[in-house]
């Protein structure tokens, strides 16, 4: 059965970092290509990067690239996104998810399960 717990969140002034990580269970993690998502306060979840299985191939949002990395760990079964020049709309809760990457961009996640999330707030 399928289980993600995302950690690492928690409370930073703007212009901090941040690393969050993202453990997976339950499946062939080295099988899917994995995701971050975001939900801001009264928002829709939103995309923020997405790697594929070997993490030779990334996908950001506009509103983060060359702030924010994805990175992952096969070995651990953990993908992780570090988070540099934090501004107070990257406050959020953050997920993270399978998704599907087609010709090199972010398609859709797969399935319908989500784990709790993580909080990151960011103060100005």
């Amino acid at each position: 059965q399928l289980q993600l717990v995302e950690s690492g969140g928690g409370l930073v002034q703007a212009g901090g970092s941040l690393r969050l990580s993202c453990a997976a269970s339950g499946i062939t993690f080295r099988s899917y290509a994995m995701g971050w998502f975001r939900q801001a306060p009264g928002k829709e979840r939103e995309f923020v990067a997405a790697i594929n299985w070997s993490a030779d191939n990334t996908h950001y949002v506009d509103s983060v690239k060359g702030r924010f990395t994805i990175s992952r760990d096969n070995a651990k079964s953990t993908v992780y996104l570090q988070m540099n020049s934090l501004k107070p709309e990257d406050t959020a809760v953050y997920y993270c998810n399978r998704v599907i990457i087609r010709e090199g961009t972010y398609y859709r996640t797969l399935g319908d399960y989500w784990g709790q999330g993580t909080q990151v707030t960011v103060s100005s």
